[in-house]
């Protein structure tokens, strides 16, 4: 299976969410992270990212007679480059729109079942709105984007952070002019 098809779908890219802080976690633990999606399932969709080396094997011990594994993610992996996406067909553009979509929908509603959810005191944003703009405003606009956030994802897990799930949705409309 190559990166594009690993990687758009929506549980596996849940795990992928779930694994991007840096820590390590169980099968067992994703299983609680992700509580409507079945255990059988999650366990599957692990064993695919392990198999495609997305995600490594950081410890191993005997629980009760098994071998419980913590796994961390490979960031390197999760990359889907210039190459691959100018590869990608229009239908594989569709799935992994839907697969994204799918994905946030999910952690959305993981997130206000969570007992205290305040979407006004978490400053939860989800706005749309249509920007005018040539073909070097879009350059530079990515260009800021991509610096500004490039910074924020470098940050590290550390007291008084806490894991902030940012997706950027950008694509032209059309015109009524």
């Amino acid at each position: 299976m190559d990166t594009l098809d690993l990687l758009l779908h929506p549980v596996r890219l849940r795990i992928v969410h779930a694994l991007s802080s840096g820590e390590t976690r169980t099968t067992s633990e994703l299983c609680e992270h992700l509580p409507d999606v079945p255990k059988t399932t999650v366990y599957r969709h692990v064993g695919l990212l392990a198999e495609a080396d997305v995600l490594e094997v950081a410890d191993e011990q005997r629980v009760h007679g098994a071998v419980e594994r913590h796994y961390r993610l490979r960031r390197d992996r999760t990359k889907i480059d210039d190459e691959a996406t100018a590869s990608m067909s229009l239908d594989d553009h569709r799935r992994g729109f839907a697969a994204a979509m799918a994905s946030l929908l999910a952690e959305f509603n993981a997130y206000l079942d969570t007992e205290g959810a305040d979407p006004l005191a978490d400053k939860v944003g989800y706005r749309q709105g249509v920007v005018w703009l040539s073909p070097d405003e879009v350059d530079d606009m990515v260009a800021e984007l991509g610096a500004l956030l490039a910074a924020k994802w470098r940050n590290e897990p550390a007291p008084g952070r806490s894991p902030h799930l940012l997706s950027a949705i950008f694509f032209p409309t059309p015109s009524n002019s």
